[in-house]
Formats: structure tokens, sequence, C-alpha cells
């Protein structure tokens, strides 16, 4: 009797656990189950503590609410331009209607694989493969848009779709990685272009401001030098004025400039001017009047060898002394005559050597070897002045 008891307590036991865990059923936040009886919906159990009719109640399987990721990969589309490239995307999707979600739709997951893969057929094919690698946020809200309202029945709200790769043919994606090679070697020589064209136009600046600097340089220079030349010619000629030299200095300078003149690198022909006679003339004269009398040396003229021997007859006593100044007079101007005939020759041949031509006088039959014209003539007059 005791044992049949026993049995008794324990098999109520059992029922009472067995009914309790038939009656109450706790659902975990962010989930949800829907529950049939008899076969038909009766409701959704909410998260939480929910209690049930035992053996008549059936409770379906756990229906997760929280946002799901899904990832579809290698689905194959054609472009506009005939390409078949492969695409995979990324599916970001949640669940707001489990009752939709359980009775509108077999498997929704592979409902929206399936859903992805058509939209991606009808953007994809009305785009050529530039359009479609470039324009993938275009493609994500497209698809978005789409997806979200072929899934609203489903109770399923389609958040967010991503384009993860877009795989063209290997023979497009080499003709790409040339086209882009190439394009990069543009750039680089566009750029180098670039560097050696600034490099060119800063050195040609330089250059600029650098010659515009020498000019100023040299023009300052020649500025100072041109004012230095006129204050020493200022200088020279009033020295010149204020020392008042007579004719026989100038005339002396002026057969001391002849060499300098015949030696000239610009010089191509070389006159001997006639006025190196009148310097002869002048030149002898002052060696007459250095040996003559005082009078005459002012007035520059050159007394004659008659004006001695009138004197000299006339005087009486006298003449001996004067004969032979004249005498030496005469050779005092000879010398000088054959001091300015060898300048003068100096001269002719320091034009010579500088390759400048000098015109010389044909020798005659009484004369000796051909010598300058004015050379000649200044000689032979110097000489006429002395023996007159």
């Amino acid at each position: 009797m005791e044992l049949a008891l026993i049995i008794i307590a324990v098999v109520f036991v059992l029922l009472v656990a067995m009914t309790t865990y038939k009656t109450v059923r706790i659902v975990p936040q962010a989930r949800a189950r829907n529950v049939e009886r008899l076969g038909r919906y009766r409701k959704t159990l909410e998260p939480g503590m929910n209690f049930i009719i035992p053996f008549i109640d059936r409770v379906k399987p756990t229906i997760d609410l929280r946002e799901q990721v899904v990832s579809f990969k290698g689905q194959r589309v054609i472009t506009e331009d005939n390409l078949v490239v492969s695409i995979d995307t990324v599916l970001f999707f949640q669940i707001t209607d489990p009752r939709a979600a359980d009775y509108e739709i077999v498997d929704y997951i592979q409902a929206v694989e399936q859903l992805t893969a058509t939209m991606l057929r009808s953007v994809i094919g009305s785009m050529d493969l530039e359009q479609a690698l470039t324009s993938r946020d275009k493609i994500n809200t497209m698809l978005r848009g789409v997806l979200d309202d072929a899934s609203g029945k489903w109770g399923i709200r389609v958040t967010r779709v991503e384009i993860k790769a877009i795989d063209p043919p290997q023979s497009v994606k080499d003709a790409m990685e040339k086209q882009m090679r190439a394009e990069r070697e543009k750039r680089a020589a566009i750029l180098n272009a670039e560097g050696v064209r600034q490099s060119q136009i800063l050195t040609a600046d330089g250059d600029k401001q650098g010659a515009i600097l020498r000019a100023e340089g040299d023009k300052q220079g020649a500025i100072l030098r041109a004012e230095g030349q006129a204050q020493a010619i200022t200088s020279v000629n009033q020295a010149i004025h204020d020392s008042d030299p007579d004719p026989k200095l100038l005339a002396f300078q002026y057969l001391q400039t002849l060499p300098q003149l015949a030696g000239g690198p610009g010089n191509t022909v070389w006159m001997v001017p006639s006025e190196l006679t009148g310097a002869l003339k002048m030149l002898s004269s002052a060696f007459d009047g250095s040996s003559g009398g005082g009078g005459d040396r002012g007035n520059g003229s050159v007394p004659s060898p008659r004006t001695h021997s009138a004197s000299a007859g006339i005087g009486g006593a006298s003449a001996p002394a004067e004969l032979p100044a004249s005498e030496s007079s005469r050779g005092a101007a000879a010398a000088a005559a054959d001091a300015v005939t060898q300048a003068a020759a100096a001269a002719a041949d320091a034009a010579r050597a500088a390759g400048v031509p000098v015109p010389v006088q044909a020798p005659g039959p009484e004369s000796g070897p051909a010598r300058p014209s004015g050379v000649v003539d200044s000689q032979a007059e110097g000489q006429q002045d002395a023996e007159g």
C-alpha cells in the first residue's frame, strides 16, 4: 500500500513538472516565438516569461529580431557592354514582423539572396563596366530601395546593401592594368615636364636678373670711368692751359703719338699725314731758334744763313763768330730731321707688323730707298730750310 502511494506521488510530481515545463516559456531579449493552437497561429511570445496551454499550444522555433548580415558571393552579371563580371554583395536586414517572416515566406534568407541577384542583374545591366566600377554608391542605393520594397511583405527591412567586390574577366583586368600604367606614366611625364618647365623658367629668370644686375654694374662702371676720364681730360686740359706750352712741344708730342696710331688693332690702312711736314718744320725751327737770337724765337721764325752772311759783311769782326753758329744750327736741324725720319720709319714698321698697309712713295732716279711719302717730303723740306 505504501509502495503504491509512493509511486503515485512520483508520477504526480513528474506530471506537475512536465506540465510546468510545457506551460512556461521564457523568451530571450530581441527574440520572438510564434505560438500555434491546434495548428493555427495564436500569438507571438514576447521576450520574458510567457504561459501557454500545454499539449494544446505548440511553440515554433525562435526568430532573431536583431539586424543580420548575409554575404552573397560570386553572382555573375552581364554589363551593358557585354562583359560578364562577378559581384560579391553584403546585405544587412532586420526582421520587423515575426509572424510574416514565419508564415509569408518559407526561407527568407534564400529569398533575399535571389532577390539581390535579380536586382543586381537589372541595375548592372543598364551600366557599362566603367560606370559599374565607379558608381557603387548609386548601385547600393538602388538595390536597397528595390529590396526594401520587395521584402516588406515578408516582415523584413533591408537596412543596407554593399557591393563588396566586382571582378571583371582576366583579359579586362590586364587591359585595365595597362591603361592605368599608361595613365600613371603620362602623369609622371607631365609632372616631369612641369618640373623642367619651372626649372627653366626659374633659371631664365635668374639669368635675366643676373644680366640686369651685370648691365647695371657695367653701366655704373662705364659712367664712373667716363667721369674719371672726363675729370682726367679736364685736369690735363687745365694743366696744359696753365703751363702754356709752345708749338714745339706740341709738335714733339705729335711725333710721339704716330707709332701708337699705327699700332691700333682696328687700323687697316695708315696714311702718313701731311701735318708731319709742319711738325718737322716746327721742330727744325726750334733747333734753329735755339741757336739764333732770342727775338726770332718769340715769333717762331727761323733766321736764314743769308742773314748771318749779310750781318757778317756789315759787322766785320762779328762774321767769324756767327758762321760757326749757322753751321751748328744746320747740323742740329739735320740731326732732328734724321730723328724724325727714324721715328716715322719706326711707326711705319709698327704698322706693317700689325698688318696695316702703309702707302709709300716710289723711289726716283736720284733718291734712295722707298720711304713713306710724308716722311720723305718732310726730310727734304727740313734740309732745304736748314741749308737756306
